[in-house]
């Protein structure tokens, strides 16, 4: 029988992409990457040296972020189980009390020696422990990337692997519940790799070999290669242990968390039969030996609960983003939900394994993982969301044939596993069932649908690019186009309220448009307030035109008028930045706010100005958002660009109308001060400045194409 051999061809970052354990080679383990960071230009090495510090940083935060808690609110799910009457310190059932064990028995016999320890260091020392598994995750996963890679992405991909873990949402809610669910992915990744990448170096050399014979030059390369192929030998004798050790490795990560056996047939069709076995072997002797020490307990988790469902928190609940908790938060119950489920359940384990198999034959063997990884969260009857890290290491895999088309999967993974479902999807009511089943669906695309490119692949090194004149991906623009107005709705909302702090900034406001002689707010608020047909008129246009218009212009730029739309949508995303960073640091009471002014809110009534809460209205969204105007500030950003599309002067002067009607409507409406306004015209000014400035530092000139007086037509049609 073959070696334990999986895939062929290089992979890892060095020496066209092998991976190397830690340690080897000439220098040790911490001169070689000294060298290679020495090699990288001064630009480079900014770069890389932010990115570790962003890392770092990102884990002293969420370190800090749990030490900081009183011990009580601390790891509640670690509390909860070596507590005064934690199920892991008395001498009843795991499973019984009112917080019950949630892991494996073999997962509670294994912690019960490590309670007193635990309860003695739940502060630091746990925490650091946690850190440092993740640590290790990301390093192996880094270390794993499908090769050829260069030099900049092999050092580049640890620091990018950590921050990106520890943002993730598994991370932050392993950390928050004290749980150990990072061990068993860290267990099955050493174990799926060890002896993978073992067998994969000797298959290598034993295919050179055979290749040169073929063609016919075995004897002049006879004596080069007899070392390779005595290396060859050895080769395989290492994979063979190897693959043993990381059968066992994977067995424990089963015995921990069951799902993670899905790895175990995964080992076999690769060929991987010896870890296969020892895989399963360890699996059930650490299964028959819980049982045989805990029978009580094993038959409530094994056969009562089959496998752990049911245990802790509702199964229909959001955070178990499995097939089990969809059917069951689709209203299914009983046999009608079990019957889809075991179907859903073995068709998608089947198809994972299948594209699994593919993938580690071709080389990547941490797609492979993440792949199988995935179908396991898709199919365990409960996959919290300490259990989801897989979804994460699915971010790795190569799709479309664009450079742009490229972005749309890591971006959406990432997206997926930082942020709460409901960020990625409007909130309408019919878009409800996908944010409350985002990973959910995530995994099921990397399992089952997401053609992952091939290495063999011309698509897999040189993607075709996709310059400024090409239409953007519709799929990565909406995406970010979201999230971007999901943090713009929480910046706003989360923004400093304190009502004493924005109505000092209010009268600072006042006091200097009283001493500039500009202070006309009032007058156009009581010409409204009294002109019921211009009061409707102002009330509609503040409500409708301040998304409406500039969606509707970013959609045609899309549509017609590729080379504009680039550098049009940098520019609004500049200024929307600095608009936030404006209500964070400058909280502001609106005139409509201000108590003791006389201003008429006209679109909402009255305001209680003596209830700190101002009643209904300010549940929404953070009131004291007002400096600077966001309304004036894209209606400007409409302005200029329906300058730059043409030369029409009827429409130039509608463009340049826009603004000004905005400015009348914000302040006679008394949502904003005029130098609100005055605001939201210096950060589009700073956010076209700032787009022409990443513009030349891309190399092009930075200019809004057409902005010369052209109507753009040429470089549009040329672009479609």
């Amino acid at each position: 029988m073959a070696a334990e051999s999986v895939a062929e061809g290089p992979k890892g970052p060095d020496r066209g992409g092998e991976w190397h354990q830690p340690g080897s080679g000439p220098g040790g383990p911490f001169r070689r990457p000294a060298r290679q960071w020495a090699r990288l230009g001064s630009r480079s090495g900014m770069v890389l040296a932010g990115l570790w510090l962003l890392a770092l940083a990102l884990a002293v935060r969420q370190a800090a972020a749990v030490l900081r808690l009183p011990q009580d609110e601390r790891f509640v799910d670690l509390f909860a189980w070596i507590g005064d009457n934690g199920v892991l310190r008395v001498h009843g059932s795991l499973y019984d009390g009112e917080t019950p064990f949630t892991g494996t028995p073999f997962a509670g016999l294994v912690l019960k020696p490590l309670t007193r320890a635990a309860e003695q260091g739940l502060g630091v020392a746990w925490t650091l422990g946690t850190l440092l598994l993740v640590a290790a995750v990301g390093v192996v996963a880094a270390r794993a990337l499908p090769g050829p890679v260069s030099r900049r992405t092999a050092l580049f991909a640890v620091p990018v692997a950590l921050s990106l873990l520890v943002l993730s949402v598994p991370v932050r809610n392993t950390f928050h519940l004290g749980q150990t669910s990072v061990l068993p992915v860290l267990l099955v990744l050493v174990g799926w790799l060890l002896g993978g990448e073992n067998g994969q170096r000797a298959r290598g050399a034993q295919g050179a070999y055979d290749g040169d014979a073929e063609r016919g030059r075995k004897r002049a390369l006879l004596g080069r290669l007899s070392g390779e192929v005595r290396g060859t030998i050895r080769g395989k004798a290492v994979a063979a242990l190897g693959g043993k050790a990381g059968g066992v490795l994977i067995g424990v990560a089963g015995a921990l968390q069951p799902a993670t056996l899905l790895f175990v047939p995964l080992l076999w069709l690769t060929g991987r039969r010896t870890a296969a076995v020892s895989g399963a072997g360890t699996f059930l002797i650490c299964t028959l030996a819980t049982w045989a020490a805990m029978p009580g307990d094993s038959w409530t988790y094994w056969i009562h609960h089959v496998a752990g469902a049911g245990l802790g928190d509702p199964a229909d609940a959001t955070a178990n983003q499995s097939l089990h908790g969809a059917l069951l938060r689709a209203g299914l119950h009983g046999w009608p939900e079990a019957v889809p489920l075991a179907v859903m359940a073995g068709a998608v384990s089947w198809l994972a394994l299948r594209r699994a198999v593919r993938y580690a034959r071709d080389g990547q063997l941490l797609l492979a993982a993440a792949v199988v990884g995935c179908a396991a969260v898709a199919a365990s009857p409960m996959a919290w969301q300490h259990q989801q890290l897989w979804v994460l290491l699915a971010v790795v895999g190569r799709v479309g044939r664009r450079s742009g088309d490229r972005l749309v999967w890591p971006v959406f993974v990432v997206m997926v596993m930082t942020l709460d479902g409901t960020a990625l999807v409007p909130k309408v009511a019919a878009f409800d069932v996908l944010g409350q089943n985002a990973v959910l669906l995530a995994a099921l695309l990397a399992s089952c649908a997401v053609p992952f490119a091939l290495r063999t692949s011309p698509a897999w090194a040189r993607p075709e690019p996709s310059g400024p004149l090409s239409r953007p991906n519709l799929m990565l623009e909406l995406l970010l186009i979201r999230v971007g107005y999901w943090a713009y709705s929480y910046v706003r909302g989360h923004a400093p309220d304190s009502r004493s702090l924005a109505e000092g900034h209010g009268h600072q406001i006042l006091t200097a448009e009283s001493f500039l002689h500009i202070d006309i707010e009032h007058s156009l608020n009581r010409l409204a307030a009294r002109t019921e047909w211009l009061r409707d008129a102002c009330d509609t246009y503040y409500t409708t035109f301040h998304f409406l218009v500039p969606i509707a212009l970013l959609g045609w730029l899309y549509a017609r008028r590729v080379p504009q739309y680039r550098p049009a949508r940098t520019a609004l995303s500049f200024a929307t930045l600095l608009g936030l960073i404006g209500f964070w640091l400058y909280p502001l009471a609106p005139p409509r706010l201000m108590p003791g002014q006389g201003y008429i809110d006209t679109a909402h009534g009255p305001q209680d100005l003596s209830n700190p809460d101002f009643g209904a209205l300010t549940q929404l969204s953070n009131q004291y958002a007002a400096m600077p105007s966001l309304h004036v500030g894209w209606s400007l950003w409409c302005a200029i660009v329906v300058f730059s599309l043409t030369r029409n002067l009827w429409l130039r002067a509608l463009g340049a109308l826009y603004p000004l009607l905005t400015t009348f409507v914000v302040m006679a409406t008394a949502n904003h001060y005029l130098l609100d306004a005055a605001g939201g015209v210096a950060v589009v000014t700073a956010g076209f400045y700032g787009q022409r400035w990443l513009a030349r530092v891309r190399g092009g000139d930075g200019a809004l194409p057409g902005a010369d007086g052209t109507d753009g037509a040429e470089g549009a049609e040329g672009a479609e």
